[in-house]
Formats: structure tokens, C-alpha cells, sequence
């Protein structure tokens, strides 16, 4: 019932939304004008014609080949369209997206009640709508592009492998690759969180099984001794119990329950010993992960770059303060949970208990942080030129609005990666984290553009595991995404512009 009700939340949130910009804006609009033409050469059966301005492969228009396929039957008994490819018109290919966005919300639902399996169905269900209405998601529902579908292929390749069905998530990966390149990150990525969860509970059971065999000696030893007094049974009991409740508090649930307080080297050693006794069983679970990971160099080496068109514009680049900025525009999204006065405390008692560390740390952040926004800023021509999207104010206003204000917000950014760390910490191993931070910095660096549209999938990856619990916040941050949605998609839909540098009505897009 919960699934049920997700979609159909979504679905009556999405469909009036959908009607009314394809009702104002009927046109092809910004990446658009790429995209749906591609797509309608596709429904033609021009499978060879390409665009050289597209930079992604062609997933995004096959899931669209699909989703008109099973619409054409009943539109073409009710005469609506009299062929295949006059059905591919532009509200029918963005209505791709607004499908995508319902199965994508079922999709945060199955994943929320799997890492909190304690969670009630109408909370979960909760959660999962409020999430589906995140600003940056949400707006890309009503308009042709490559993120929803990006975002749904990779959520639904990490379900798979959560419920151990490896085979499928690594099957799902392809799709996600196909229809964008990173993507081959997040399957990387996904598949590390499967050995660490495998390799983790693996350990633990195994030192479960020597501590209950340690246990059962010492038991034995007690009962067989003449020193045994009555209140030897007692004993017994606790013993057990003791070694119950320790072995819980060790093993995780999918590795996102109560953690241990074992440190990294501890994490890394253990995940070391698991995979040398069981590396036949891991062999045979991640090797088509490993055989999507070689398909993808061979067309890397083909086609001499990640990208497909475009190239120059898109040449890769250390972008470090990318993931400054991502940090920031995450905690932010996020706010009742990092903005708080008990978040701002627990970090200040943190760093306050190991104060030579972390005085260690906090000097080493607050300096590549500096160093991030000194050397590795880049002031992409793309963002310098159109100020049809927000980054371009952004950069203006904030940014650049005077010579200081980018080291002034070093250390904003390094406190939102600190309470980042801090709360994934108490869910998840140390390990995971780091390997979530690489993955992330993997899809953002090499990014010279900035586009909020690429911190989607890190987002919610973030959010899925930080285990949110009070409803306060849920409701803030409801609260939060519907007003940014009202204010983006009313500036888009009724506050449109003319531009000198392409004829024709401008509107503002994120």
C-alpha cells in the first residue's frame, strides 16, 4: 500500500505540472532543442543520424522508444495519431520523464524501507514524496532531459544490490551508463558498498561463531569446576546475553544500522581478511560489474573521450572547488539537519574530545580548501555567458561579488563536509564514507561546467543514508522544496525574457 500511495501522490502532484508547461512552453527549449529531435529521429527509425552537440549516449531515447511503443496500440485505435513517429512529439517525450519520476519515488520508497526496515510504511512513504519533490529533480520531471532517467537507473541499481541480487544491479549499470557516462562511478561505487556490506557481515559472523564457541568453553569450564555456587545459572544466562548483545551491536543490517566504534584501519583490515576467505564467492557476484568496467575503457579508447559531442566544450578539468560546492548546496538542502544548534555542538564536542587530531584535520581542510578555491575555480565560458541559468547569478552575486568572498566561504564549505562526514558516520563504516567521498569527487572534479543537475545523484545517495528521523525536519524541508519548486517553476513558466544573443522567448532554468 505504501508504493501505491507514493505514486499516486506523485502522479497528481506531476500530471497537473506537466499539462500546464507543455501548455506554455509547447517548444523545444535550451538542451531540449538536442534532445528531441534526436529522439524523434529515432522513432523514424533513423537509428544512424546523430547530433554532434549531443554529449551522452542514446539510453535516454531507447526508454523512449519503449515508453511511446506502449502508448501507440490505444492512441492509434482511438485515431489519435495515424503512425509510430508522429506519437514522439514533445509533450509525449517529456512525459518519458514524468513516468520516470513516479517509478523513481517507488524506488526511494524500496530503498528506505530496506536500510530502515523499523521505519513504519506511512512514514517511509512520506519521506519518499518529499524527496521526490527535491527542486532540482523535480523541475527536470516536466522537461526533456537526461537526469531523471539517470537518477531512477542508478537508485534502482543500488536497490538491486542492497537485496544482494548483484547480477541485476550490474545489468541495471549498463543501462545507466547508457544513458550517461558517470554513471560508471556510481556502478563502481555501488559495487564497493556490496563487497564492504558482504565482507563486513562475512567477518562479523565469523568472530560471532568464535565467540560463541569461547563462550560454550568458558560455560563448560565453569559448570565442571568445584568452585560452582548456586547463583552459577545467572551466570550462565548473562554470559550469553553479553555475547548476543555485543555480536548485535557488530553485526550491521546492510551496513546501515548501529555501527561499531572500530576505526578505519580496523574496517580496512577486516574487509581484507573477508575477501581472501571468500574471493571465489566474490569473484562470481562482482564479475559482471567488472566486465561493464572493461566495456566501458574499450568505448572510452574508441571514441577518445568520455563525452560524445562537444567535446572541447567539455574537456576535463581539475575542478576541486566543484565538490566545495556541492557540499555547501547539499547541506543546504538539507538544513534542519546540519544548520542546527545540536548539530553545531555535537561537531564543536567532537573536535573538542581529540583535539590535537582534529585540530590536524580541521587546519588541513580550511588549507585545501583555499588552495580548492585559489588555483582549481574555473569560470566555465558556458557560466560567464548564459544568464538563463541560476549559476550565472550565483557566481555574480556571490562568488565573484568581490575578490574576498570566495575564501570567505572556505570555511562554510568545510563545515558542511564535517557534519557531512559526522552523520554518515554514525550510520554508516568509515570505509563506506570515504569510498562515497572518492565516488563523488570522481563525477564532480573533472567537471569544468557548474551544474546543480550533477549533484543530484550524490544527493540522494546522502540523504538515503543519513537517516533522518525526527518529522520536524521532513516537514521543514517539505516545506522548503515546495517553495523553491513554486518560485523556479513559476520564474520559468510566467517570467520570460528576450535575449540578444538568440532570438526567440528566454526563460530561467536551473
Amino acid at each position: 500500500m505504501g508504493r501505491l500511495a507514493v505514486a499516486v501522490i506523485v502522479s497528481l502532484l506531476a500530471i497537473p505540472i506537466s499539462f500546464l508547461v507543455n501548455r506554455i512552453v509547447p517548444e523545444a527549449y535550451m538542451d531540449e532543442i538536442f534532445h528531441i529531435p534526436q529522439a524523434q529521429q529515432y522513432c523514424k527509425g533513423n537509428f544512424w543520424s546523430w547530433d554532434p552537440m549531443i554529449t551522452t549516449p542514446p539510453g535516454l531515447y531507447y526508454l523512449s522508444l519503449a515508453h511511446v511503443a506502449c502508448l501507440f496500440p490505444g492512441m492509434f485505435l482511438v485515431r489519435v495519431v495515424s503512425s509510430f513517429s508522429e506519437l514522439c512529439s514533445t509533450a509525449i517525450l517529456r512525459s518519458v520523464n514524468g513516468t520516470l519520476a513516479v517509478l523513481c519515488s517507488i524506488i526511494l520508497y524500496e530503498i528506505i524501507t530496506h536500510l530502515r526496515p523499523t521505519l513504519s510504511g506511512r512514514k517511509a512513504a512520506f519521506i519518499s514524496v518529499i524527496l521526490a519533490l527535491y527542486p532540482l529533480h523535480w523541475f527536470f520531471t516536466f522537461l526533456y532531459y537526461t537526469d531523471i532517467a539517470s537518477l531512477t537507473a542508478v537508485l534502482a541499481m543500488y536497490l538491486a544490490s542492497l537485496k544482494k541480487k548483484y547480477y541485476l544491479s550490474a545489468l541495471i549499470g549498463v543501462i545507466a551508463v547508457f544513458i550517461r557516462q558517470t554513471n560508471i562511478i556510481w556502478m563502481l561505487f555501488i559495487a564497493c558498498t556490496g563487497v564492504i556490506d558482504i565482507t563486513l557481515a562475512h567477518e562479523n559472523s565469523y568472530v560471532k561463531a568464535d565467540e560463541l564457541k569461547q563462550s560454550s568453553n568458558e560455560t563448560g569450564q565453569l559448570i565442571s569446576g568445584k568452585s560452582v555456587k548456586a547463583g552459577s545459572n545467572v551466570r550462565r544466562r548473562n554470559t550469553n546475553n553479553t555475547v548476543k548483545t555485543s555480536t548485535y551491536l557488530k553485526v550491521t543490517e546492510n551496513g546501515a544500522s548501529k555501527i561499531n566504534s572500530s576505526g578505519f584501519r580496523e574496517e580496512v583490515r577486516e574487509i581484507c581478511i573477508a575477501s581472501w576467505r571468500m574471493k571465489s564467492k566474490l569473484i562470481v557476484y562482482f564479475s559482471p560489474f567488472l566486465l561493464v568496467l572493461v566495456g566501458f575503457a574499450v568505448f572510452v579508447r574508441w571514441n577518445g573521450s568520455v563525452v560524445l559531442g562537444a567535446k572541447e566544450a567539455h574537456v576535463v578539468s581539475p575542478h576541486f572547488a566543484q565538490i566545495m560546492y556541492f557540499g555547501v548546496v547539499s547541506a543546504l538542502a538539507t538544513a534542519p539537519l546540519h544548520f542546527s544548534l545540536g548539530q553545531g555542538a555535537y561537531l564543536s564536542q567532537s573536535l573538542w574530545k581529540n583535539r590535537p587530531l582534529s585540530f590536524c584535520l580541521l587546519l588541513a581542510a580550511l588549507t585545501v580548501g583555499f588552495l580548492s578555491v585559489h588555483f582549481f575555480s574555473i569560470a566555465h565560458p558556458y557560466l560567464l555567458a548564459d544568464n538563463r541559468h541560476y549559476p550565472f547569478y550565483l557566481w555574480r552575486k556571490i562568488i565573484k561579488a568581490h575578490w574576498l568572498m570566495k575564501y570567505i566561504l572556505v570555511p562554510l564549505y568545510i563545515y558542511s563536509w564535517f557534519s557531512i562526514f559526522s552523520i554518515l558516520g554514525k550510520v554508516r563504516q568509515k570505509i563506506w564514507v570515504l569510498a562515497y567521498f572518492l565516488a563523488t569527487s570522481a563525477v564532480l572534479v573533472p567537471a569544468p561546467l557548474i551544474e546543480f543537475r550533477y549533484y543530484t545523484i550524490p544527493f540522494y545517495l546522502l540523504v538515503l543514508n543519513s537517516h533522518i528521523s525526527d518529522n520536524q525536519s521532513w516537514i521543514i524541508m517539505g516545506i522548503m522544496y515546495v517553495f523553491i519548486n513554486i518560485l523556479t517553476m513559476g520564474m520559468f513558466l510566467f517570467r520570460p525574457f528576450y535575449w540578444n544573443l538568440e532570438p526567440g522567448v528566454q526563460r530561467f532554468i536551473w
